[in-house]
């Protein structure tokens, strides 16, 4: 993993992306941590263009986002044409929506119109991927619900965006699911997973926790892994102390 393959989701700096002006600072101090590369997620009502190009003027790339799953599901040439204005090749269809996992038949739907839009997309030379949490670790038939929408579409039409601490926290293994998904893994959200005291996990840096980051980042690689993104999703102070904690310690020990 090189340096510049390094990014970070604005989802983890959401509450500091809500207006033009203060996304204009929160890329500043992105782009001074040393980060060059960020994720749109969780970002206010910033028209895309404006968001291109205040991450050009800190020389930031925008290697992915997340867009709303209802607009993949039903709008996936709305999805290419914010993607085409943003200068970027990736998104993910972030969680479940309008989806019942314990209703007969719903996975096979998702999994048809995850297709369906991701063809779409791929014909316009851009890439859907689908972002797990934990409930996707559920049993559907024997094995992992997970493992079901991935047997279910085409590789040429979604690929993978796994999140680490949401596979541990499903009773999977991160490094056995990035794998899995040799030559289906264009991104990797890398966040960390740590337990306290009374037994519940909890977000935490990189580094901080229990997971394994070089057995996770080496398989990632091997299985063709473009983008490394931090996400915290909750910091225990200020997430850019945070995010500034996960680079520096990706940086010492990860990066080569």
């Amino acid at each position: 993993m090189k340096l510049p393959q390094v990014a970070v989701t604005l989802y983890t700096l959401r509450d500091f992306c809500k207006t033009s002006a203060d996304f204009a600072v929160t890329l500043k101090k992105v782009r001074t941590i040393g980060f060059q590369a960020i994720q749109i997620s969780g970002v206010g009502p910033i028209p895309p263009e404006e968001i291109r190009s205040v991450a050009d003027g800190e020389g930031l790339t925008i290697c992915a986002t997340h867009e709303p799953a209802v607009k993949i599901m039903r709008e996936p040439d709305r999805v290419v044409e914010r993607l085409a204005a943003l200068g970027c090749k990736y998104t993910a269809y972030p969680c479940p929506n309008e989806i019942d996992f314990a209703k007969a038949g719903d996975i096979e739907r998702l999994a048809a119109i995850l297709d369906a839009s991701g063809a779409v997309l791929k014909k316009a030379g851009m890439t859907l991927t689908y972002h797990n949490h934990a409930v996707e670790f559920s049993h559907y038939q024997g094995k992992p619900i997970l493992e079901s929408i991935y047997g279910l579409t085409n590789p040429e039409y979604l690929q993978g965006e796994i999140d680490t601490y949401w596979v541990q926290v499903g009773g999977g293994n991160p490094v056995a699911w990035c794998a899995r998904l040799k030559n289906r893994l264009p991104l990797l959200h890398i966040k960390d997973y740590a337990i306290d005291l009374t037994s519940k996990p909890y977000y935490t840096e990189i580094g901080s926790g229990n997971l394994d980051f070089p057995a996770i980042i080496a398989t990632a690689e091997a299985s063709g892994c473009e983008w490394f993104i931090v996400e915290q999703d909750s910091c225990p102070g200020d997430p850019f102390d945070s995010i500034r904690k996960s680079f520096d310690y990706i940086q010492r020990n990860l990066v080569c």
